[in-house]
């Protein structure tokens, strides 16, 4: 029996089982978009649904860290579905600043499209949870986002800026693109800055 005829016999018995069932389904495909940030042992590049998975555990280790006081299940559910519209949209490149631009109708587009596909009130509440981290308007909003510009920046320093070099950024980029940490990580990000120095005067990766 494959996905279509599993989701069909359950359609027989109640329709939001079904629904439920197709989600499921649908969220297989986050774990073959593949993101532009290497394992720590250099073997592959990670895939968003792992990435989801770590940042999940990061916000639980980080939250004694957070700038404001947070509701930690609510920033762990932001994280977990933050990505999924990476399964039509796919992964972009965070220091590709065009491509940013150009791709945030396209997220929009598979958010409806992706959430749609729950019942009622779940589809609304987890599309309401991507739109939050989007707007990055509450508490919970800031961290998530602290927490997903720590990660990377983490792996990257692991393997000596092997992904900076790749394609081709440097210490003022990094910065910049990643200062956006203090909003949800204020004491964390006086560390990062002071790791990227580091780096810089390591060759781990250029001045800029």
């Amino acid at each position: 029996m494959d996905q279509a005829e599993a989701v069909a016999l359950a359609a027989t018995f109640d329709q939001g089982l079904a629904d439920r069932l197709s989600f499921i389904y649908e969220l297989d495909k986050l774990k073959t978009e593949l993101r532009q940030t290497l394992l720590v042992d250099e073997s592959r590049r990670e895939n968003s649904a792992e990435h989801s998975w770590h940042l999940a555990m990061i916000a639980m280790v980080m939250a004694p860290h957070a700038k404001e006081p947070i509701d930690l299940e609510r920033a762990i559910r932001i994280l977990l579905i933050h990505d999924i519209v990476e399964i039509d949209a796919g992964d972009v490149d965070i220091y590709d600043y065009e491509a940013r631009k150009s791709k945030e109708a396209e997220e929009i587009a598979a958010a409806d499209r992706i959430f749609a596909l729950l019942p009622e009130p779940e589809a609304s509440e987890l599309r309401a949870l991507w739109d939050e981290y989007e707007a990055r308007e509450t508490p919970e909003a800031r961290f998530a986002y602290s927490c997903d510009r720590l990660q990377p920046f983490l792996m990257n320093l692991a393997i000596g800026g092997k992904s900076w070099t790749r394609r081709g950024v440097n210490a003022a980029e990094v910065k910049a693109v990643n200062s956006k940490m203090a909003d949800g990580l204020d004491g964390v990000w006086g560390i990062v800055e002071q790791l990227i120095d580091r780096a810089v005067v390591e060759g781990t990766i250029v001045d800029g």
